[in-house]
């Protein structure tokens, strides 16, 4: 997959994989999927973010979901894919594996986060969709107060 440009479909979310195990965004919160590039490291941010990526002339941060998971670290790979989707008020690039699908999803088949995951921020809940068990992720939850204010301090620094 080169870059797709995404374009809401009613209830549906974009499908991506992390070793083989399939995770779910709101496809509203999603605005592209394209090939992983280089990323540039970005001094004093929050642990769970790579880098940063130019994507169309916007400097946007890498949010490894490995490291958020508690996953095996590696190397980016020619084959991953970055998801350019809005966290709250910020637009994000989240590193994945590969972008599966656009699957249908009502939410009435989902079962919540805390009764799976208690305390686990970012999940949403697990769907049950015909492909099996999808996490789904909320990117609103993703950063805490303090790495948010984190990533806008090293992000400011690096582009003063």
């Amino acid at each position: 997959m080169g870059q797709t440009d995404l374009q809401p479909a009613g209830e549906s979310i974009v499908v991506f994989t992390l070793d083989g195990q399939k995770f779910g965004l709101d496809i509203f919160a999603v605005k592209k999927a394209r090939r992983a590039v280089a990323v540039t490291p970005l001094p004093n941010a929050p642990g769970i973010v790579m880098g940063v990526v130019n994507v169309e002339g916007r400097v946007l941060p890498v949010f490894n979901i490995r490291r958020k998971l508690g996953l095996a670290e590696r190397e980016v790979r020619s084959s991953d894919h970055l998801l350019i989707a809005e966290a709250g008020k910020r637009t994000v690039a989240l590193l994945v594996d590969a972008v599966n699908d656009i699957a249908g999803w009502d939410g009435t088949t989902a079962v919540a986060a805390e009764e799976i995951l208690p305390g686990f921020e970012g999940i949403e809940g697990v769907a049950k969709l015909d492909g099996g068990m999808i996490f789904i992720y909320n990117l609103g939850k993703f950063l805490s107060v303090e790495e948010e204010a984190s990533l806008d301090a090293s992000l400011h620094a690096a582009l003063a």
